[in-house]
């Protein structure tokens, strides 16, 4: 069983998920309701719920909501909020304990996609909404997003040599928007829209002191050995900080510049009258189509060796 689909780990991480995962899934969640009008009288299933980002923003609507998860610390978070029109339950979201048609919008905020039956899930989804009523799913690109990003990343850079570990197979098959509609049609929904939705994620870096709570459900991370995970988390923290460490600095640009490597002569950049050395560079693209961020490090004054 990997990581991701034991419902021990996720109870494990809930006492922190709220704080590392809730806030910026919220906002896809927000995204979410923004498109499914409801009222007093709707009925609104979240499946997979979490920590109840969805739910419990559904919840302001008035609308009655039922929040189901297989960990059953996360449905205790959200039971723990105490809403009266919210209800928590232990279920699987693969085989759902629910009559047919009872719920006139269905949400899995970043859920089903993690399912070993992926399909499975997205069928119960639809087998539970009543009919014209609407399901929304939001998914990952395949490379997943936000930490997973990060991580997947900060490995290219440390362990170039090292395959990273693959997604979970809803996630790479629901990543390409026309993949993701034809899944969403076998499964029983009619006309599915696909909307591309992006939000920046903010580290914060004193998370990374407990490193579990943010890298923990990563399939990169759990085969990392405590030397790794050290120098991961090092990585990190010089990213975040975007400033001069050890004689490197990183930076972000739309120029063109050349890495070193056989045969090819590294570009220099001058910073505050000091030339850094280009050792690689990463497609940035969060700051625009044809951004580069560009790691640099210090050269000697005569151009040599770099200084440590």
């Amino acid at each position: 069983m990997r990581e991701f689909e034991n419902p021990d780990r996720w109870d494990k991480v809930a006492e922190h998920y709220a704080t590392t995962a809730h806030p910026f899934t919220a906002r896809f969640a927000e995204a979410a309701l923004a498109r499914v009008p409801l009222t007093e009288s709707s009925r609104v299933l979240d499946v997979a719920a979490g920590t109840g980002a969805l739910a419990l923003a559904a919840a302001r609507t008035g609308a009655q909501v039922l929040a189901v998860d297989f960990a059953p610390g996360m449905v205790a978070r959200i039971a723990g909020a105490a809403l009266p029109n919210v209800d928590a339950r232990v279920m699987d979201g693969q085989a759902l304990d629910l009559p047919d048609g009872g719920f006139d919008a269905v949400f899995s905020i970043f859920g089903v996609i993690m399912f070993p039956d992926w399909r499975k899930g997205l069928a119960e989804m639809a087998r539970v909404t009543r009919p014209g009523g609407r399901g929304v799913v939001a998914t990952w690109q395949d490379q997943g997003a936000a930490t997973f990003l990060l991580l997947g990343e900060i490995r290219r850079r440390l362990f170039p040599e090292r395959e990273s570990r693959a997604m979970p197979d809803g996630v790479r098959a629901l990543g390409d928007p026309a993949g993701f509609a034809r899944e969403l049609v076998a499964a029983g929904y009619a006309a599915p829209r696909i909307d591309r939705v992006t939000f920046d994620y903010a580290l914060d870096v004193a998370l990374l002191d407990d490193p579990d709570t943010v890298f923990g459900l990563s399939p990169d991370w759990v085969d990392l050995s405590a030397d790794d995970r050290a120098a991961v988390i090092a990585e990190a923290r010089r990213m975040a900080a975007g400033q001069n460490i050890n004689g490197a600095i990183l930076i972000v640009t739309h120029f063109r510049l050349t890495q070193g490597q056989p045969g090819y002569d590294a570009d220099v950049v001058t910073y505050h009258g000091r030339d850094y050395r280009v050792t690689y560079i990463d497609p940035y693209t969060t700051y625009g189509a044809g951004f580069v961020q560009a790691h640099c490090e210090l050269m000697d004054f005569n151009g040599g060796t770099h200084i440590e």
